[in-house]
């Protein structure tokens, strides 16, 4: 039995999450800024905080559910561990990758961060995401020579059908 050596480990940047931190803000200042305006009516007041505190909750949520997804690239699989209460691990088989693209959105770049994007034949998982990670150029060429290794360990071949 062979053993995996890790390439990496981590999880996405919470700067994935930009965009969704900025909204879920807005809806927070939104409700305090028009709480202090005194309303007659109670119903509109309820309203207000109702929205202050949908735009706490889903940023917390959204924050932990960013948080507890954990992934390993190791120089045989690719292991995803994602859930906050319930609990999900997903594994890929690198021979089975077909295309690696790195992602390099403007926000991400700001930051130093970018995402690597996997097709494979894995059913189901056909795309794996490491998204909003350091080093990601480096990363991805380290997954490329490491699924190139394990087809040639496998004896896998990749043959495509033209329609």
């Amino acid at each position: 039995m062979e053993t995996e050596k890790l390439i990496w480990k981590g999880r996405p940047s919470q700067w994935t999450n930009f965009s969704f931190y900025f909204l879920c803000g807005v809806l927070v200042s939104l409700g305090l800024g028009l709480s202090y305006f005194n309303f007659s009516v109670n119903i509109l007041r309820i309203l207000l905080l109702s929205v202050l505190g949908l735009g706490l909750v889903m940023a917390v949520w959204k924050y932990f559910d960013t948080r507890c997804n954990k992934l390993e690239v190791t120089d045989q699989r690719i292991i995803e561990h994602r859930g906050i209460f319930s609990k999900t691990t997903n594994e890929v088989e690198l021979y089975r990758v077909k295309d690696i693209r790195l992602v390099r959105p403007f926000w991400l770049r700001m930051v130093g961060l970018s995402s690597v994007w996997l097709d494979s034949t894995d059913h189901s998982n056909p795309t794996i995401l490491l998204k909003g990670i350091a080093n990601g150029k480096e990363i991805k060429e380290q997954l490329r020579i490491a699924v190139d290794v394990r087809r040639d360990i496998k004896g896998v071949r990749e043959v495509d059908f033209k329609q």
